[in-house]
């Protein structure tokens, strides 16, 4: 090796060392510089990174002592079903589910006939036996590809839409039997139960 080539060869070493001096080849997430929950840190005077409450704040959004609070796994319904309950709840249900679960709650809605994954119908048996409330966290938190709409839909019209999917459901599964005797009288003569 000629003296021209080895200081041309040092030369670039000392440059590539110069470039490369404090960089970390690995840039890996998990070296970010963020405070973790609960770790010391030298920051604040008191020496914790999880600031203490501030005095007289409120919290936000429906806490779990709300009276139409049910937990996931209870069936209780908090409001009494009615008329005006089902027609708040069929309304507001051809606002907001429609677009996806369709008129019938099948899961045939414009949605899901443009191409998006087809929700599940509300007519299967895992969610004519789900429980209330689960129905009630799927409606306000969403559930796979369905956002929740505790932002859009107030506790007391979620739940008129609960009420109105139990009706939709109770519609399609209903037996003869279980109809008025007048009902049941028409509809054994071919005519409309209307």
């Amino acid at each position: 090796m000629t003296s021209a080539s080895r200081i041309l060869f040092t030369a670039c070493a000392a440059a590539c060392s110069a470039l490369l001096t404090g960089c970390q080849l690995k840039q890996d997430m998990a070296h970010q510089p963020k405070a973790r929950p609960l770790a010391p840190s030298e920051f604040f005077t008191d020496g914790r990174s999880e600031r203490p409450l501030i005095e007289n704040t409120v919290a936000r959004g429906s806490l779990a002592d709300d009276a139409l609070f049910v937990p996931k796994d209870s069936n209780n319904f908090p409001l009494p079903v009615n008329l005006q309950l089902l027609e708040r709840g069929e309304d507001r249900y051809k606002i907001f589910c429609t677009p996806c679960h369709g008129l019938q709650g099948d899961g045939n809605g414009l949605v899901s006939m443009r191409g998006m994954k087809h929700p599940p119908s509300f007519h299967q048996d895992r969610l004519r036996q789900a429980p209330n409330g689960y129905v009630y966290d799927v409606v306000t938190n969403g559930f796979g590809a369905m956002l929740g709409y505790a932002a859009q839909i107030p506790p007391r019209d979620r739940w008129a839409i609960i009420a109105y999917v139990r009706a939709l459901q109770l519609s399609r599964n209903a037996h003869a039997a279980d109809l008025p005797s007048g009902l049941r009288e028409k509809l054994s003569a071919g005519g409309s139960a209307k």
